[in-house]
C-alpha cells in the first residue's frame, strides 16, 4: 500500500489557458501514466468514471471542502469567504439537511414540469427579440434565460438582474483557484448581499410583482417559523440567482456549438422534445460544465492508494465521460447511444444539485424551441474558454442562421 505522496503520478496543469481549451487530451495522457488518479496544483483529480462514482458514496471521510477553496485564495475574513463557506455545496450533517428539506419540495420533477410553461414563454419572448439580428453572440443570448426562469420562480423582476449580471458572470469563476480573483469575487460578493438584502425588504414592505405565491415566500415563512436565519436567508438567494444563471447558459452554449457541426441533429430538435432529451444526455457525457470537489475529513484508502487527510479532491464530471472505459467510441458525439454508464453532470450522494429536474427541463424547452425557430445554424466556433476547473465552458459563440417564424397553434373549436 502506498501513500499518494510517494507515487510519480502523472500532472495536470489545469490553470493554463491551454489545458482550459482542450483538457481532454491532457487526461487521456495522464490515464496512461496512472489508470485513476493524477495531481495538480490544485489538488488530487480522480480520473476514472467508477472510482467517481464510489468516491462520491463515501460521504463519511470528507470534510466541508470550501475551507481548502478559502486557503488556496487567501479569503479568510473576506464576505466572499464567508457566502463559499455557508452556501448549500459547503455545508453538511443537520444543517445541510435542515436547509435542503426546506428547499427540496420546489425542485422535484413534478415541480419542474409545473414550471414548462414559464420556461417556453420565456425562450419564446427572448427569441422573438434576438432573431431578428440574424447573427449574436449565443453565449450572451443564452444568458438571459436561466436567470429570467429562476426570476420568475423567486418573484423578481427580471429587469432587476441588469445591473447585478457581471456580478453573477464573475462569481462563477469562484472555483477556479486562482486569487489573482479574488478582489473581483469580493466586489461582486458585496454587490449580491445588497441585491438580495434589498429584495427581500421590499417583499416584507409589500412589493411584488404577483398575488401568486413564489419562492420568496415560502422562504420568508420558513423564516418566520425559525426555520432559517437572515444569514442562510441571504445565502440561499444569492445561492440560487448564481446557480440560474451559470450553469444552464454554459451547458446550452456547449450544445448549441456541438449542433452548428451537426445540421440534421440541430433539425431532429425542431421536430422531437424527445429527441432533445437525448442530445441533452449525450452533451452530458461528451463535454459538461463543472467540475465537483471534496476534502478528506481522514486519511482514505482506496485501490492500494492512501489518500492523506487534508487532500483536496477532485472529480472532472465535465470530461470524464470520454473515457473510452466509459463509452464505446467515447470521442464521437451520438445522441442515440445508449449509456450503459450514465453521465454524471449533477453529481451524486448528499450534494447532488438539488436544481437539476428545473435545469433539465429547461435545456430541453429551450432547445426544442431554438431548433423550430432557426436554420442554416452555423458557428465560426468559440471564442474563448472560461478558466479550469471552475464553472468551465465556452466564452462567447458568435453564430449565425436564418429565423423561422413561430407555428401558429390554432384553437379547437
Amino acid at each position: 500500500m502506498q501513500r499518494a505522496t510517494e507515487i510519480d503520478l502523472p500532472f495536470l496543469d489545469v490553470g493554463q489557458d491551454w489545458f482550459a481549451a482542450d483538457p481532454y487530451p491532457h487526461f487521456a495522457a495522464a490515464r496512461e501514466k496512472h489508470p485513476w488518479l493524477a495531481n495538480s496544483s490544485i489538488g488530487y483529480l480522480i480520473n476514472d468514471y467508477k472510482a467517481i462514482r464510489e468516491f462520491f458514496h463515501s460521504e463519511d471521510q470528507y470534510a466541508p471542502p470550501y475551507g481548502g477553496l478559502l486557503d488556496v485564495m487567501h479569503a479568510h475574513g473576506t464576505q466572499w469567504g464567508r457566502f463559499q463557506t455557508n452556501h448549500m455545496l459547503a455545508i453538511s450533517g443537520e444543517r445541510h439537511q435542515r436547509l435542503r428539506a426546506i428547499l427540496a419540495p420546489s425542485f422535484t420533477p413534478r415541480q419542474a414540469n409545473k414550471n414548462r410553461d414559464i420556461m417556453r414563454e420565456v425562450i419564446s419572448d427572448l427569441l422573438d427579440e434576438w432573431l431578428p439580428k440574424r447573427a449574436f453572440d449565443f453565449e450572451e443570448f443564452a444568458s438571459y434565460f436561466p436567470i429570467t426562469v429562476m426570476c420568475r420562480l423567486i418573484g423578481q423582476s427580471p429587469e432587476a438582474i441588469k445591473p447585478i449580471r457581471s456580478s453573477l458572470e464573475t462569481l462563477g469563476l469562484s472555483v477556479c483557484m486562482d486569487p489573482n480573483f479574488l478582489p473581483q469575487l469580493e466586489e461582486a460578493t458585496i454587490v449580491l448581499e445588497k441585491f438580495v438584502g434589498q429584495f427581500v425588504a421590499d417583499r416584507r414592505a409589500g412589493k411584488r410583482l404577483s398575488d401568486k405565491e413564489d419562492l420568496l415566500d415560502l422562504l420568508l415563512k420558513n423564516q418566520e417559523e425559525g426555520g432559517l436565519d437572515d444569514d442562510e436567508l441571504e445565502n440561499i438567494l444569492i445561492f440560487l440567482f448564481v446557480a440560474g444563471y451559470d450553469t444552464s447558459k454554459n451547458i446550452l452554449t456547449i450544445m448549441m456549438s456541438l449542433l452548428a457541426d451537426r445540421p440534421e441533429v440541430f433539425a431532429k430538435c425542431g421536430e422531437s422534445i424527445e429527441y432533445c432529451r437525448k442530445v441533452i444526455r449525450e452533451t452530458f457525457r461528451h463535454m459538461s460544465t463543472a467540475p465537483a470537489m471534496r476534502m478528506l475529513g481522514r486519511d482514505w484508502e482506496y485501490r492500494g492508494v492512501v489518500m492523506p487527510k487534508d487532500s483536496m479532491i477532485w472529480f472532472p464530471l465535465n470530461v470524464i465521460g470520454r473515457d473510452p472505459r466509459v463509452a464505446e467510441n467515447a470521442e464521437t458525439f451520438d445522441p442515440d447511444r445508449v449509456h450503459t454508464n450514465p453521465p454524471i453532470p449533477f453529481g451524486l450522494g448528499a450534494h447532488i444539485c438539488l436544481g437539476q429536474y428545473i435545469a433539465k427541463a429547461q435545456l430541453e424547452e429551450g432547445l426544442h424551441l431554438i431548433a423550430q425557430r432557426m436554420t442554416n445554424l452555423r458557428s465560426s466556433g468559440p471564442a474563448g474558454w472560461r478558466p479550469y476547473p471552475g464553472t468551465w465552458g465556452i466564452k462567447g459563440l458568435p453564430i449565425k442562421f436564418d429565423p423561422v417564424e413561430p407555428k401558429v397553434v390554432e384553437a379547437a373549436e
